[in-house]
């Protein structure tokens, strides 16, 4: 018999429309149940999910969202939504290759009416396809869904400034308030929303208010008491709900609602849809990150992404340690120990984050140093200018940020640290592909991006020691400086000690050889080494060099042992255009030398989400694929 038998016979969403109150909350129930049971198997996002089931079935119920525009911001809190809207039977495949997106993608669905991965985008784009809306003389409700941390991030505000200047009709902001985002929320606004206990108190008051001075004659009211009135009406509301941050910003403000109570939601959404007829509204939603799967209610950030897990049990399921092989730290771990380990012997040291302190290692720092921690929230552009005001006054601070995530601070990177040539370090995680995640999180676009910044010195490591290195390098370059590393486990190398600077701009001869030339960055250096050895077995002669160095990169050494071979082939796990092979290529015409060149890089398209390893392979750099593409490159040689 199915755990979810209601569940099982929704094969449109337009049929919660019909559903009765209990009905609804069974729906919420089994929704609730084939999540866990699904995401035990597959691994995903799961606490994030749990908080937003009674949220979506009561969605559900008040729009069509085959008419109705819906924008989950982020989108690891959408696995409802998806499930509801004719993808249940597919969540098997969930984040991988070829399955569905662990977020929302418009080819994926006609209901995904907007992309994303990155947080704090959804109140501009529903308000845009609102205005369009009203510009095309059509007719739908547009509703943003924000949450898990992305209010903190300015672009909400932005959004919420022009919604209430626009006042839009037919358009609702929900507040999904749970109090996290990956790790606990941080800054003033948290403490503003939790101080928003009264607002169900005062919404009943307001009404009265407003109908009680509407009440009086006009022409047995002088100006000073209308203004009397008035002025009264604005500080009951302060008194009632402190700041009112968002009716000052022009948005009719609902709530707070029990997010885990479908009547008390329904009650809510159909206050918000009747006011929404007169303006924007944001409806304030509270909803416990795990809810319904205790382990994920007392460990929200454990649970928060997960691999396969025994539901029962409550345990998530690890690969059997094998006793002859020692564990391998991460990179993440490398780096947060060496940061810590620095910064014991320099009180100048201070470390920054955006909301990912686990993520970024910065959590054992954190322990060490907290005065010296700063998590700004889900704020990467705040991040960096903060950084870079830090190093105006001589500390050294290091950002460190998932390098997705680095793309939403561009300008300040360019503008507030390069122009001004600031001694800021970018600890850039998650370069290159990372997996199941997808497009909208790979680590492609970094290196291509910071490569046209003046000033920056831009560096990747082929392994854990030389990442210890190359942060010791760049915290004491006294320039920019940005280093990029892998998800996952690192090589297993000796940690020399104490770590030492590299020589900035210099690579590293691994190999001496006659055919080929291998140009090596980061991940790609010991699948060079590798490919080197077997090549020279098969004949083939190849020298290899660790670059090291981006930019500025060593001309001197790659230029030599260029033209002491037939051939040259660059490596990375970067984007093709504008990337580190294309600072190859650059450097060979720059110097005249006409040597056949292979780019080993990913091209110009997008890649999708899947095991690690079998992108790696489909985008031609794997060792299989790229031992291949090597000697058809080297069989068409001239001479």
């Amino acid at each position: 018999m199915s755990r979810h038998p209601l569940l099982d016979s929704v094969t449109a969403p337009q049929q919660v429309q019909h559903f009765s109150l209990i009905q609804m909350e069974q729906l919420a129930a089994e929704l609730r149940q084939f999540l866990i049971d699904s995401i035990s198997v597959t691994g995903g996002h799961f606490s994030s999910n749990l908080g937003t089931v009674e949220l979506t079935v009561a969605l559900m119920h008040h729009f069509d969202f085959l008419v109705d525009r819906i924008v989950w911001d982020v989108g690891h809190q959408a696995y409802p939504y998806k499930i509801l809207t004719g993808r249940k039977d597919r969540f098997p495949t969930l984040r991988k290759h070829g399955g569905l997106s662990g977020f929302l993608k418009r080819e994926e669905s006609v209901y995904d009416h907007f992309g994303a991965g990155h947080a704090s985008t959804s109140i501009s784009a529903a308000l845009g396809m609102a205005e369009a809306r009203d510009l095309l003389g059509q007719d739908f409700s547009s509703i943003a869904v924000i949450g898990d941390g992305s209010m903190t991030a300015g672009m909400a505000f932005e959004a919420l400034n022009q919604a209430g200047f626009l006042e839009t009709r037919k358009f609702m902001v929900i507040l999904n308030d749970n109090d996290m985002s990956i790790n606990p929320n941080v800054g003033s606004l948290q403490g503003y929303l939790n101080q928003i206990i009264n607002g169900q108190y005062y919404n009943r008051w307001r009404d009265r208010i407003e109908f009680a001075i509407k009440a009086i004659p006009v022409a047995s009211v002088s100006r000073r008491l209308a203004k009397v009135a008035k002025w009264s009406e604005e500080s009951f509301k302060r008194i009632a709900v402190p700041g009112l941050l968002f009716e000052d910003l022009g948005m009719k403000y609902i709530g707070p609602v029990n997010g885990h109570d479908v009547a008390a939601l329904l009650r809510g959404l159909g206050e918000a849809k009747e006011r929404m007829a007169e303006g924007p509204v944001l409806l304030h939603v509270q909803t416990k990150k795990g809810f319904g799967y205790e382990p994920a209610v007392k460990d929200p950030l454990k649970w928060h992404g997960v691999t396969a897990f025994d539901a029962e049990a409550g345990e998530i399921r690890k690969a059997p340690a094998d006793p002859a092989k020692p564990a391998l730290p991460s990179y993440t771990s490398v780096f947060g120990n060496t940061l810590t380990d620095l910064a014991r012997k320099d009180p100048k040291i201070v470390a920054v984050t955006a909301a990912m302190l686990d993520g970024t290692g910065l959590n054992i720092f954190q322990k060490a140093h907290p005065k010296r921690c700063f998590d700004v929230g889900i704020a990467e552009q705040h991040a960096v200018t903060f950084g870079a005001g830090l190093a105006c006054q001589g500390l050294r601070p290091v950002v460190a940020i998932y390098s997705t995530f680095l793309q939403r601070g561009f300008d300040q990177v360019l503008h507030d640290v390069c122009l001004q040539n600031l001694p800021v370090t970018f600890a850039m995680d998650r370069g290159g592909i990372v997996g199941a995640d997808g497009p909208t999180h790979h680590g492609l676009y970094d290196l291509s991006f910071l490569r046209c910044m003046p000033n920056i010195v831009i560096m990747a490591p082929k392994d854990e020691n030389e990442l210890r290195q190359m942060l010791f390098t760049a915290i004491y370059s006294n320039r920019p400086a940005a280093l990029r590393y892998p998800r996952g486990n690192a090589l297993g190398v000796p940690l020399q000690d104490p770590v030492a600077a590299l020589p900035i701009g210099k690579g590293e001869l691994l190999r001496e050889g006659t055919d080929l030339l291998l140009v090596a960055l980061g991940t790609m250096v010991a699948p060079a080494e590798a490919l080197a050895q077997r090549l020279g077995e098969d004949g083939i002669s190849c020298a290899v060099i660790n670059a090291r160095f981006v930019k500025p990169l060593d001309q001197d050494l790659i230029a030599h042992w260029s033209r002491g071979v037939r051939g040259i082939v660059a490596l990375e796990e970067g984007c093709a255009p504008g990337g580190f092979t294309s600072a190859v290529a650059e450097l060979l015409a720059d110097q005249g030398i006409q040597r056949p060149l292979l780019r080993c890089a990913v091209p110009d398209h997008i890649v999708h989400h899947g095991d690690q390893a079998l992108l790696l392979d489909e985008e031609g750099l794997s060792p299989r694929a790229l031992r291949e593409r090597i000697l058809e490159f080297q069989r068409q040689l001239p001479g």
